[in-house]
């Protein structure tokens, strides 16, 4: 899926080293999966490591006995979310979120119609979901192309140590724009790999 990306960015000498490292890159988009799990699973995900996440997420399905829904999450208290170790931010998000889709303000079937921009304008309305967590549905859910998100501290750190460069949003916005489009979901995922020891 990712081949042609891989091949421009082969030419670019700050990520080319990473493409002949890593490999290919393995995000697998989940179009048409269940994307209201997948909302749910990265605001329980935000600023917390996969494994706590994960954990976290597990006593929330446990609870919910299955497929996690609106419906099911709105008949839940408060509190009873509160209990499978969320903070009382993303309980509230996650309240937000059900109910937005249940009233038709967020139409969370028709994300992968719209554009990057409209995807972010439409996810952003719900609380607790800022540009981090859009981007992140942008780039593992529905595989667009071209994301660079800038509110993720890999991308800072992998940024500045594989240009040497200052992280700047602004400039390095520009700099990823000016090397790397329409390609930018495949090199942040090699910014990413930087950081990794191998």
């Amino acid at each position: 899926m990712w081949r042609e990306a891989e091949k421009f960015l082969l030419k670019d000498k700050h990520i080319a080293p990473l493409v002949k490292k890593w490999g290919h890159c393995t995000i697998k988009p989940r179009l048409h999966a269940d994307y209201f799990q997948g909302l749910v699973g990265d605001i329980i995900g935000q600023q917390l490591s996969g494994r706590v996440a994960d954990v976290i997420e597990g006593r929330l399905k446990a609870k919910i006995k299955g497929t996690l829904t609106p419906e099911k999450i709105l008949k839940l208290d408060e509190n009873e979310l509160r209990n499978c170790g969320m903070a009382w931010s993303k309980v509230r998000a996650i309240k937000d979120l059900s109910l937005r889709i249940m009233n038709n303000e967020l139409r969370i079937t028709d994300l992968d119609t719209l554009s990057d921009e409209e995807v972010r304008k439409q996810l952003i309305q719900v609380k607790g979901i800022g540009p981090w967590t859009a981007d992140m549905f942008l780039m593992f859910k529905l595989g667009r192309p071209d994301i660079f998100p800038v509110e993720d501290l890999g991308i800072k750190n992998g940024f500045e140590k594989v240009t040497g460069k200052k992280f700047d949003k602004i400039k390095s916005t520009k700099f990823a724009e000016k090397y790397w489009k329409p390609h930018r979901t495949v090199a942040s995922w090699y910014l990413w790999r930087s950081l990794e020891n191998r």
